[in-house]
C-alpha cells in the first residue's frame, strides 16, 4: 500500500479464590443496567477540548504486551454498561486490532454521509475498530504517522452517542500512538494495566511515568493474572509473582482499582467473543471486573468538572 492512500475510505470502507484470601473480600456488584446519576464530564488536557458527545475518554494502558490490557478493556466497558453507563470502546491497536474478536463483531461500519460512521454495537457497549475497515488478515503496513492519522480519524469520526465514558485500548508501548493521543484526544485519566511479574511492573512505570510527564492522570491499576487456581485439584498458584500491582500502586500514590485472576474461563470467552462479564455475570472474574468498573466510576468523580462549555446534555 503506498503511503500516499487517503488512511481510511469509508465509503468503501469461582468464590473460593477470596474465601483463601486471596483476593481482598469485595462485596457483590449487581448488574444494574440502569444509571440514576450519570458522571459529569471531566476536566482534559490544557489547550484541548472535551468531546461533545463524550463526559469521559480514558485511556488503558500497559506499557508492554502480553497482560491481558485488552481483554480487560473490553470485559472493564462491559462491567460499566452493566453498572448503568454509557460505554464505548475504541481499538487504538492499528496494527494488531482484537476488539472486535473479543465482542463477536465483524462487517463494515455504515457510513451515513461518506465521512462519518456508524460504530458497532455488543452488548451495550459502541465500538471502533481499524478491524472493521480491513480483511481479518490484511496486515496494516503503515509507518507511524499514518497509523496515528488512522486512530485520531476513528475517534473524531465516528459518532459516538452520549457516552459516559469511552474507553480507548492502546497498543503496547509509549510510541507514536501514545504521544499522538495525549496531544490531540481530550483525556479525563489513563489507567494502567500489569501483571504481578516484575518485568511487566517496569514496563507499566514507563507508562503511568508517560501519562505523568503529559500531565494526564493516572485513575489507577489494575492487576491482571494475579493468581491460578487449579479446576482439577484446587492448588493455587502465582504464576506471574504476587503483589507487584499492589506495590507499584503504593509506590506511585494510584488507586489499585482491582486484581482479576488468571482462569481459562477469561480466555476462552474472548475467543468465543462473548465477555465473560456476559458470559458469566455471577463468576468470581466478572464480579471482579465489575469491582473494578465501579472503582474507577469513582475515582473519575473525584475528577474536576470540565470548566469550558460543552453540550448542556454533559453538564
Amino acid at each position: 500500500m503506498h503511503e500516499s492512500v487517503a488512511i481510511l475510505n469509508f465509503s468503501q470502507a469461582t468464590s473460593s479464590l477470596y474465601d483463601v484470601g486471596l483476593f481482598p473480600p469485595i462485596p457483590l456488584v449487581p448488574v444494574v443496567n440502569s444509571s440514576p446519576r450519570r458522571p459529569h464530564a471531566s476536566q482534559v488536557q490544557k489547550g484541548l477540548t472535551p468531546h461533545a458527545r463524550i463526559r469521559n475518554v480514558i485511556a488503558v494502558g500497559s506499557g508492554k504486551g502480553g497482560v491481558g490490557k485488552s481483554t480487560t478493556s473490553v470485559n472493564l466497558a462491559v462491567a460499566l454498561q452493566q453498572l448503568g453507563a454509557r460505554v464505548g470502546v475504541l481499538d487504538a491497536d492499528i496494527y494488531g486490532p482484537s476488539v472486535p474478536a473479543m465482542l463477536g463483531l465483524s462487517g463494515r461500519p455504515e457510513s451515513p454521509d461518506n465521512k462519518s460512521i456508524e460504530p458497532l454495537r455488543a452488548f451495550g457497549v459502541d465500538t471502533m475498530s481499524i478491524g472493521y475497515l480491513i480483511e481479518e488478515d490484511t496486515p496494516m503496513i503503515w509507518r507511524g504517522p499514518m497509523a496515528t492519522s488512522a486512530m485520531t480519524q476513528l475517534f473524531n469520526d465516528t459518532l459516538w452517542d452520549d457516552l459516559d465514558f469511552l474507553l480507548i485500548d492502546l497498543p503496547p508501548g509509549t510510541g507514536d500512538i501514545q504521544l499522538t493521543l495525549t496531544q490531540k484526544i481530550p483525556l479525563a485519566g489513563a489507567v494502567i494495566v500489569t501483571t504481578p511479574q516484575d518485568i511487566a511492573t517496569l514496563d507499566a512505570k514507563k507508562a503511568l511515568k508517560m501519562f505523568e510527564k503529559v500531565e494526564v492522570p493516572v485513575l489507577g491499576i489494575v492487576e491482571n493474572m494475579a493468581v491460578h487456581t487449579c479446576s482439577n485439584c484446587g492448588h493455587v498458584e502465582h504464576l506471574f509473582g504476587e503483589g507487584g500491582g499492589e506495590r507499584m500502586a503504593a509506590q506511585y500514590g494510584v488507586p489499585l482499582l482491582g486484581s482479576l485472576p488468571l482462569q481459562i474461563g477469561i480466555r476462552e470467552q474472548g475467543d468465543a467473543g462473548t465477555p465473560i462479564t456476559v458470559a458469566q455475570p455471577d463468576s468470581v472474574p466478572a464480579q471482579a471486573y465489575r469491582h473494578a468498573a465501579q472503582r474507577l466510576i469513582e475515582e473519575v468523580g473525584k475528577r474536576p468538572r470540565a470548566s469550558i462549555p460543552i453540550l448542556s446534555s454533559l453538564l
